[in-house]
């Protein structure tokens, strides 16, 4: 049997399509936020590093352009845009930005 090196292994299989960890990630699909970095300060005023995640909410939309419910991955502010705005107003918004 012959002996594999690690760059065949690597061609057999695409990289970017493997999970690692499982985690999923904490990105508003609407806007885009994503998490924030900053400390605790403790009342003697130490500091630890902390992350700031976004109030991300799972929400079925009805689109009535294409007939169907759509599963969004999205903040708490993005779904208040969204009643405001609309789907398509939001989503040509992102495509220029």
């Amino acid at each position: 049997m012959e002996k594999k090196n690690i760059i065949d292994i690597f061609e057999v299989f695409d990289i970017t399509k493997l999970k690692i960890g499982g985690k999923m990630a904490n990105k508003c699909e609407l806007t885009g936020k994503g998490p924030m970095s900053g400390n605790n300060v403790s009342h003697a005023h130490n500091k630890t590093r902390r992350r700031f995640m976004p109030n991300l909410q799972k929400k079925r939309i009805w689109i009535p352009e294409e007939n169907k419910w759509v599963t969004v991955k999205a903040t708490a502010k993005a779904l208040k845009t969204l009643d405001k705005k609309g789907y398509n107003a939001m989503m040509k918004e992102l495509k220029n930005s």
